[in-house]
This record gives C-alpha cells, sequence and structure tokens, in this order.
C-alpha cells in the first residue's frame, strides 16, 4: 500500500498571523481559502493587481508593501507563497524554513512542508482532500463528490455537537460510551431536527438522552456483515457506515487488510482466522466471543468474506446470539460466485439455456454435502462450487456420474472480485487437474452449466493448455 508523503492534520490558525506573499491570482486563490479561517492575514504585496486589491479591501486583510523578510516571518504560524517566479519562490522558501515557519508553495510541492487539500466546508465540520500536492485536479474531482453527499446544512450537526460537548464530556466518562451516544445524536432525531434547522429543539433532546445514557446500562449489538470478494469498492455503503462505528471488528482470514482500513482506526480488531481447512479459532468459541463482546456492550462488527448467509456459517452464530439475548442485524454483501460471473462476464441464469442457480460446496459439516445437486446441474442449472480447488476432482465424479457430460462448460476463477483475479475456461472433464496446481493459491470459485458457454473468451486463459503448462 502506498505511503503518503503529506501525513493529514488540522492546523489551529484562530487569532494567528498567516502570511501570503504574491501580486496575483495565485495570492488571491489562496486568500480565498483562508477567509474562512479564523486567521489575522498578512498579504505581502508591494504592487497587488485589481482584482487581489479588491478583495483585501473588502475582507479587511492586512497589506504589508514590504518584501518578505524575517522580521515579518518570525511572527508568523504559516507561510504562503505564491510569486509565480521559481527562482524567487525558491528563496523565500529557504527563508521562512530558516526562521522555522512553515511554508507552502503554490504547485511547487518540492519547496513546500506541507499541502493545502481541496475542502469540503461544512463549519464547524471540514473535509479535507489531498494529494500530496501532485494531483490537485484530482483532488478538486473527489471534492465535488463529496460535497454532492453532504447536504449545505451538514455543519448543523457539527454545531449541535460543540454545543453539548462539554456536557457529553463531564457526564459519560469513557469512550466507547461517548461513541454509542453520538452515533445516537447523529442517525436519530436529534440529528434530524438540527438538519431541519430546529436547534433548541435538537440541544433539548440531546441533553435528555444524555441524561437517560447516564443512568441506562451499556446495550451491545452484533451486526454480521458481508465483506464481499475483497475489493474496497465492493463493500457495500452499509458496511462501511457500520465498520466506520464499530467498537471490535471480529474478522475471518480471507478478509483483505484493505477492508479492514476502512474501519475506526482505534476498534479492536480481533481475527479468528477461518479459512477452508485452517481455524485458527473453532466455531464454539466464536460464538462464545460474540455473545462476550455484546454482553459487555460493544459495537461488534463480524466481519465475513462475501455474503454471511452464504456457507458463512453464520446459522450457529445467530443462535447463539439469540440464546444469549444479544440484538444482533446482518448486512449482506457480494458473495464470490456472483463477483466470478461479473469477473468472467458469464449470465448464471439466461433465457431458453439456464433458469436456476446452485450454490454448493464439497466442505459439508460431515465432509459431504448434502447429495442432490447432481440432478440439478444435468437439468441445466448453473452450479456455483465454493472453495472448489481441492475438491474438484471428487465434484466432477459426482456430477460425471449423476448424468451431467464431461464437455460441460466450466470456468475456475481464483480471487473472484479481486484486482489479482485469475479466469480459468475449459470443460467439466478439465478441472479435476487443478487439485494438483501449485500455481493456483488464492480461493477458487468454480462455475459450471450451459450459461458458461456464454463468457467472455478475452478474459480467461485456456484452462486446459494453463494445465498442461503448469504440469
Amino acid at each position: 500500500m502506498a505511503k503518503l508523503r503529506f501525513f493529514p492534520v488540522s492546523y489551529d490558525v484562530d487569532g494567528r498571523i498567516v502570511l501570503v506573499v504574491g501580486d496575483g491570482a495565485q495570492a488571491l486563490q489562496k486568500l480565498r481559502l483562508l477567509v474562512r479561517s479564523r486567521a489575522r492575514l498578512r498579504l505581502i504585496s508591494a504592487c497587488p493587481a485589481a482584482d487581489l486589491a479588491a478583495f483585501i479591501a473588502e475582507h479587511e486583510v492586512e497589506q504589508v508593501a514590504l518584501g518578505l523578510c524575517p522580521c515579518l516571518i518570525k511572527g508568523a504560524a504559516l507561510v504562503f507563497i505564491a510569486s509565480g517566479d521559481e527562482q524567487q519562490d525558491a528563496a523565500l522558501s529557504a527563508m521562512t524554513r530558516a526562521c522555522g515557519v512553515p511554508v507552502n508553495v503554490v504547485d511547487r510541492p518540492h519547496l513546500s512542508d506541507f499541502a493545502v487539500p481541496a475542502i469540503v466546508d461544512r463549519a464547524p465540520i471540514a473535509v479535507a482532500i489531498s494529494s500530496d500536492g501532485f494531483a490537485p485536479v484530482l483532488a478538486q474531482r473527489v471534492r465535488a463528490l463529496i460535497e454532492a453527499a453532504l447536504p449545505p446544512q451538514f455543519g448543523r450537526l457539527g454545531a449541535l455537537a460543540q454545543a453539548i460537548r462539554t456536557a457529553v464530556m463531564t457526564t459519560l466518562h469513557d469512550s466507547a460510551s461517548r461513541r454509542k451516544f453520538w452515533a445516537w445524536i447523529f442517525d436519530g432525531e436529534a440529528g434530524r431536527l438540527a438538519l431541519d434547522g430546529h436547534d433548541e429543539q435538537a440541544r433539548i433532546l440531546a441533553l435528555q438522552g444524555l441524561r437517560e445514557a447516564s443512568l441506562a446500562p451499556a446495550r451491545g449489538i452484533v451486526y454480521l456483515v458481508g465483506a464481499g470478494p475483497g475489493a474496497e469498492d465492493l463493500l457495500t455503503l452499509r458496511a462501511h457506515r457500520l465498520l466506520q462505528s464499530a467498537d471490535v471488528i471480529v474478522y475471518d482470514a480471507l478478509v483483505p487488510e484493505a477492508v479492514l482500513a476502512m474501519g475506526r482506526r482505534d476498534a479492536e480488531r480481533l481475527s479468528v482466522g477461518k479459512r477452508k481447512g485452517r481455524h485458527s479459532m473453532p466455531q464454539d468459541e466464536i460464538n462464545a466471543l460474540l455473545v462476550r463482546l455484546a454482553g459487555e456492550g460493544h459495537r461488534v462488527v463480524r466481519l465475513k468474506a462475501g455474503d454471511p448467509l452464504v456457507f458463512g456459517r453464520v446459522g450457529e452464530e445467530i443462535a447463539a446470539l439469540r440464546e444469549a439475548a444479544i440484538r444482533f442485524e446482518i448486512v449482506p454483501g457480494i458473495t464470490a460466485a456472483l463477483a466470478a460471473a461479473a469477473d468472467s462476464h458469464i449470465p448464471l441464469t439466461l433465457r431458453g439455456v439456464a433458469s436456476h442457480i446452485v450454490f454448493a460446496t464439497a466442505h459439508g459439516a460431515e465432509g459431504e454435502e448434502p447429495a442432490g445437486y447432481e440432478a440439478l446441474a444435468a437439468s441445466g442449472a448453473t452450479i456455483a462450487l465454493y472453495m472448489g480447488k481441492s475438491v474438484a476432482d471428487k465434484a466432477v465424479a459426482r456430477l460425471v456420474a449423476g448424468g451431467l457430460a464431461a464437455t460441460m462448460p466450466a470456468v475456475a476463477v481464483e480471487n473472484a472480485g479481486r484486482a489479482g483475479r485469475r479466469i480459468l475456461r475449459g470443460t467439466l472433464g478439465d478441472l479435476p487437474l487443478l487439485v494438483k496446481r501449485e500455481d493456483v493459491t488464492g480461493p477458487v470459485l468454480i462455475l459450471i452449466g450451459p450459461a458458461i458457454a456464454h463468457a467472455s473468451d478475452a478474459l480467461a486463459e485456456n484452462l486446459a493448455a494453463a494445465l498442461s503448462a503448469a504440469a
């Protein structure tokens, strides 16, 4: 994962001097941004352009007609240089750095100590988007997306939080209780009232809820969440929101770090390492862990690869939570079969060809999946075989014995839905050789059926040829 050159922080400029050096459009651009802060602004310019001069007069920005010098720099919190001349920019940057004051030089990140992000202003809430100074236009595009997502009145939620923050801090003495209370505020009626402009009603309701929160015992909840096939942009919006509010994230081995990184930074992460054939924690211990964490009042996200309701053993976890009277919710995810079909451009159902789908696995509770899917396959269904690599030979034998032709089209997709996906296309008779493939190390989803003939050849390797080359 790439690392940031500029670490994003919020810098306190309240009542402090900030200098802008320049005579033209670049200086004006910086001042238009800075006047939204509480800084004391000074323009260092001997001859400002007309529009710049009009702007500083309108906003009462102090002008210093002298050139930049150490005596001016040393009293400043930040310095912005926008002369437009590279040699002058370099000299002024060196002078500012020698005085120990952070400097930003417009369009010259190599001369800058900090970058200025694109900002979505919903004061007192601000969202900053940075590109390490090298792609400001891209940052502006991201800003436009966020601007569209956050209504102009969104800052009223921040104003509500500001109005009751002292009361919250003195009433609720641990961070977990405060997080739960803030979630209740922003997701509930008090937040709605604030967004509608009913500030006093929102404040009264929030304080009433605060009194109740200080008296009531904490109630935990478990969210059984599908992480999808692994790509971050295939995670649902609801799953992302819950990860951001979780106290504890209990996750399986197939959930990638990039998805975990979308959770709250201070959330506790507990790996239970469930992967086919290698369980670092038995299922009954996972059940007990979820019950214990929720019983302690935590918001728990149980994060499972794909969809929790498809071969995720979620039924056992639901039963344990019900028995313990623990609240829970289920958040679906994109299951591997759908991701593999999308990767391969395969219609799982196709009019006149395949009218039903079977999700199957040869890794049942007793080592054998319940019988019956062979007959469905023979009738023209599309079969999605999960965790199929190590048992491909046994599955093929069952399907052929059930009447399926060895020439039936098949696709094996490794790491479905991820950037490193691999698509191998062939026939049912080619699949047993997958068992010995040492170059296929990721999870494999196998699709079998007449609809597979409509897959895109351009996206796949020939299964038999690839197997022969690897042998």
